[in-house]
């Protein structure tokens, strides 16, 4: 359903959101297309706040964007959402219809096949994740796509490894799920997805073996990470945080504005430039 017919405004809600990327990469998007008018900002929302922001904007916005807390915060607040957002319960993408609905998206789960795409990575046999929970639902899904075999989750809990299993099972995806003390196993796959906090895989850089597959390592700061750098001093191919970023991003500017294509190369440098003068 297209946009509300003349919306300019968009931004990105989280808590806390002062890091985010994404006013970067919209607004020189946004120039890059030569898109006079329009803008992009930030504001700090929690969960108990969302409600009532979301009801006060009126209909100069075009849409939101929905970092953590938020991305399940928001589904009770909206008309309609997508199948690939609905698979995992998460919505990342609100875009303000013409005709006065709300509807929700996810458009992390595309943008991790698109940057996977990018780097060579059609299919694999088999592939390992590190870590659980939204992020790793959400690679989970889209491994569906791009998994010919099974998936194998290393985690630290049971609660996690019964959670690994159960978004398993609802996205067709044979995951074995194994405890994080034997995370170094999981360098060996073809495809090896990190999607744990920053420092988490430190420790796993020394057991990188010399001729690793693809690693989609999930953070941008910061970058590279002690895996991300030993992983690309072996030969193997590393896709960023920045990667899947960008990517998401481009498919929330193509909803929020109605206009392809969108920039990838512009939003890149754009991100890049952000990071380094950080």
């Amino acid at each position: 359903m297209p946009v509300r017919p003349g919306a300019r405004r968009a931004a990105v809600l989280g808590s806390p959101v002062a890091h985010s990327l994404s006013p970067v990469l919209h607004n020189a998007a946004y120039a890059a297309m030569g898109l006079a008018g329009r803008t992009y900002g930030r504001f700090e929302v929690d969960e108990a706040a969302l409600p009532g922001f979301v009801a006060s904007l009126d209909e100069s916005w075009a849409g939101l964007s929905l970092t953590m807390p938020l991305k399940r915060a928001v589904i009770p607040l909206l008309d309609e959402i997508s199948a690939t957002a609905a698979a995992v319960e998460a919505v990342n993408t609100l875009i303000f219809t013409e005709d006065g609905r709300r509807t929700g998206d996810n458009t992390d789960i595309p943008g991790m096949i698109a940057a996977l795409r990018e780097a060579g990575v059609e299919k694999v046999d088999s592939a390992a994740v590190l870590g659980a929970g939204a992020t790793a639902s959400s690679a989970l899904a889209a491994l569906s796509h791009l998994c010919t075999g099974p998936v194998t989750a290393y985690v630290r809990s049971a609660a996690r490894a019964a959670e690994m299993r159960g978004w398993g099972e609802r996205l067709g995806v044979d995951v074995t799920v194994a405890d994080w003390a034997d995370a170094a196993r999981a360098l060996t796959a073809p495809l090896v997805v990190a999607t744990t906090p920053s420092g988490t895989t430190d420790a796993l850089a020394a057991a990188v073996p010399s001729r690793p597959g693809t690693l989609f390592d999930v953070l941008y700061e910061p970058w590279p990470t002690r895996l991300a750098s030993a992983w690309g001093e072996r030969g193997g191919a590393v896709v960023g945080g920045l990667d899947l970023l960008v990517h998401q991003a481009v498919l929330q500017c193509e909803q929020m504005t109605g206009v392809s294509p969108v920039p990838v190369e512009a939003m890149r440098t754009a991100g890049e430039e952000a990071l380094r003068a950080r």
